[in-house]
């Protein structure tokens, strides 16, 4: 059932000029507020249902003035994307112009949209789902084609299909104890207390695999924490360059050139890496250069992989071991750096070295670039990125949502925990409900108004 709001209005196109901009109205007074801003070429027209999806050409005048040429199209409720009476003036897309239009749309009866507003209507409408406009922003914020491919995705229902088929398992077995409760001469749990753990343990299996489906995911969609690590000289500032393709950091002979981290995000065919390149570990009686080595240090908790540099020209020493201890327990890439110094070669020590500290070892040269390609091959097997495949699910990668998911992990868990320990019906049937209600959060089934203006705000204006 449609909502009743007032119309409102916005620029829906990127700010700065552009050859198109596009001015949206959605609401009920949309056509009404169309037809007192623009006139039809040598025409007056009154917006009836042959205007549905069509398009028409114009201008737009304050008074007498001519503003501006333009292409209005018009979508009739519910068939629009708010669900609403919509029209979208088509104008010339320069700051100046656009934003004369929209104030005299607004002069002619709309509001002025809230960031998200339009999205919002769509799914207080029942256009979409809560995951559904999460995806909206998603698809403008896509760093990369996977972040793309699987917020299209989402925004095709993929989230919502899949909590449903988990939230209706809880529902039937909910109901089955409110069964037991209400007519136990009939619905004897205790007889069917296996058949129940079963049942209970497949959900909990269910809602494990979405979240295990989805860890690494939300790294190719966000970004991987990828801190650059080694000792000074060793050749990071180099690495962030070739990663890069320009010089962001500056490289010199001088060991302890970099004195502070340097951070940079790159696209590595389709993976984004937020680069942070540190100053080098090695102990030194300079208190700049010191605090720079710390600072590397505490970065490592915040870092989802660790590209351990050394240089194969130089030996292994105490200033490696110290940095092989601080980062054992991070997923770790070693890249022995140099490969195109005549003299440098791996020696028995660097490679007993490197072995002890990962299974991924690459050869490279920073200079040259030669072995970014394998690096590129190792990073798409540590990710599983070739695994990811749209056709047969869709991967939770936002933060709320997966949030609410293992609130109903825990909840069930609880379930089971009480169906091993004989916990009263009462007792089971509200950790059921608590994972119930945790999944509708997901799609909004169940969401307060606090968290739905929370989550719209975030969006773009005209969106």
């Amino acid at each position: 059932m449609i909502k009743e709001f007032d119309t409102i209005a916005a620029i829906a196109t990127a700010p700065g000029n552009a050859s198109v901009g596009i001015i949206r109205i959605s609401g009920e007074n949309a056509f009404k507020i169309a037809e007192k801003t623009v006139k039809l070429k040598n025409v007056h027209f009154t917006v009836d249902r042959t205007f549905d999806h069509t398009v028409h050409y114009g201008f737009v005048y304050d008074g007498d003035e001519l503003i501006d040429e333009v292409l209005l199209t018009f979508f009739f409720a519910p068939r629009s994307f708010t669900a609403e009476n919509v029209v979208e003036i088509n104008c010339h897309g320069g700051m100046f112009v656009t934003g004369k239009i929209l104030s005299l749309v607004i002069k002619n009866g709309a509001r002025a949209a809230y960031p998200g507003e339009f999205t919002k209507r769509a799914f207080l409408n029942g256009r979409i789902d809560l995951s559904q406009a999460e995806a909206v922003i998603d698809i403008i914020n896509s760093k990369n084609d996977f972040s793309l491919r699987n917020s299209e995705a989402q925004l095709l229902a993929g989230v919502k299909k899949r909590i449903g088929l988990v939230r209706d398992k809880i529902l039937d077995e909910t109901a089955f104890i409110e069964s037991a409760l209400d007519d136990p001469e009939h619905f004897d749990i205790d007889e069917h207390r296996d058949e129940f753990l079963l049942s209970c343990q497949r959900v909990v299996e269910d809602i494990k695999e979405i979240i295990d489906r989805s860890g690494n995911a939300s790294l190719l969609k966000n970004g991987i924490n990828t801190l650059i690590v080694g000792k000074p000289n060793a050749g990071k500032s180099s690495l962030l360059n070739v990663l890069t393709g320009y010089e962001r950091a500056i490289v010199t002979d001088i060991a302890g050139t970099t004195r502070d981290t340097i951070e940079e995000s790159v696209s590595l065919d389709g993976i984004i890496l937020n680069l942070i390149d540190t100053a080098g570990i090695r102990s030194s009686s300079d208190e700049v250069e010191m605090i720079g080595v710390s600072r590397a240090l505490s970065m490592i908790d915040r870092a989802d992989l660790v590209l351990y540099v050394m240089d194969l020209s130089s030996s292994v020493d105490e200033n490696d071991k110290k940095i092989a201890d601080s980062i054992k327990s991070k997923n770790i890439i070693v890249i022995l750096n140099k490969s195109d110094i005549t003299d440098a070669k791996i020696t028995d020590d660097i490679e007993k070295f490197a072995n002890n500290i990962s299974d991924k070892i690459v050869v490279i040269s920073a200079r040259s670039g030669e072995g970014i390609k394998e690096l590129r091959n190792i990073l798409v097997e540590m990710f599983m990125l070739s695994e990811i495949n749209f056709d047969e699910d869709v991967y939770v990668t936002n933060a709320r949502q997966l949030e609410c998911i293992n609130r109903a992990l825990n909840s069930m868990e609880l379930v089971v925990e009480g169906i091993r320990n004989e916990s009263s019906e009462d007792l089971l049937t509200i950790d059921l409900m608590d994972a119930y209600s945790a999944l509708g959060e997901v799609t909004g089934e169940q969401v307060s108004d606090d968290l739905a203006d929370r989550i719209f705000s975030k969006f773009c204006m005209g969106k």
